[in-house]
């Protein structure tokens, strides 16, 4: 069910609101162009700012878009257990397929702590898809602690952004074959692939996603020659994505095409002219590409 090209959806905000209506245009605009998977609430989301309510609508739109056409993997991460207990109970009632859970950040737990903060959303009753990223909690699920949480029946994947290669057989090794190891980098999503791999939580699939449908795509049909001249073409919008913090420079694109505007909420702030310029490079760089 979790594979392929999976959107870590950006929030569009209108002023100081959400913009429903712009979201959900995007939403349609994702699944026209094919992609496999949609994540509303993640931090490309702006999570951490998002009101409870905003949130519950966000999911909501997604359901009503996708229907049962593609999983909708919300985001419920929190330092706080009782709190990613409470976000995964609510993403549960609402009908989400999965829901995308980070490392604790800041308090730096323990493996123990971790596995213990896993093992206790788990208990929700929704599959859950364990996101490391060391760089943004500072803390790293060890392979050992995710063999462990594997075992429980609602810990059905990770979204490795260690960018660790070596870490994903080490993976399928400890927490077995059927486990879903997905790309949390869209640097590294063809090479994560090539290493058993099933996809990626991509970034740069808010700006181009059906190129980043059609490289998974051809990743599954295993036509790697395909898939490298799409990782190509992407490569200089993968690094003007990034020019700036995330989601700076991916609002700032998807307001150049006409989709949401740039606006992000505090402390966020806009692209600066750098990535702006590095982003306006990148269009021009995939304008009129057929690969």
């Amino acid at each position: 069910m979790f594979y392929g090209s999976i959107t870590a959806l950006v929030t569009p905000f209108d002023g100081a609101s959400l913009d429903e209506t712009g979201f959900r245009a995007f939403v349609k605009w994702q699944l026209e162009q094919g992609t496999h998977g949609l994540v509303p609430g993640g931090t490309t989301g702006e999570a951490p700012v998002l009101s409870a309510s905003e949130r519950r609508r966000i999911i909501e739109i997604c359901l009503e878009e996708a229907g049962d056409n593609i999983p909708v993997i919300a985001g419920a991460g929190s330092s706080v257990t009782a709190k990613s207990c409470a976000m995964a109970k609510e993403a549960k009632a609402l009908g989400a397929h999965a829901v995308l859970v980070a490392a604790p950040y800041y308090n730096k737990p323990s493996q123990e702590g971790i596995y213990a903060h896993f093992a206790a959303i788990a208990e929700v009753g929704i599959p859950v898809i364990l996101y490391n990223v060391p760089g943004r909690s500072v803390v790293d699920i060890s392979v050992q602690t995710m063999s462990r949480l594997a075992a429980l029946e609602m810990i059905v994947g990770v979204k490795d952004a260690t960018a660790d290669m070596g870490r994903i057989a080490d993976q399928r090794a400890g927490c077995g074959a059927d486990f879903v190891q997905l790309s949390g980098d869209d640097f590294s999503a063809l090479g994560f692939a090539a290493h058993g791999g099933q996809g990626c939580i991509s970034v740069t699939s808010n700006v181009a996603p059906g190129l980043c449908a059609q490289m998974q795509n051809a990743l599954q049909n295993q036509d790697y020659n395909r898939a490298c001249a799409i990782n190509d073409a992407l490569q200089i919008l993968h690094r003007a994505l990034f020019s700036d913090a995330n989601p700076a420079p991916v609002k700032y694109a998807l307001s150049k095409m006409g989709m949401i505007q740039p606006t992000l909420r505090l402390p966020m702030t806009e692209a600066s002219e750098s990535a702006r310029q590095a982003v306006h490079a990148a269009l021009k760089s995939l304008e009129g590409w057929s690969g």
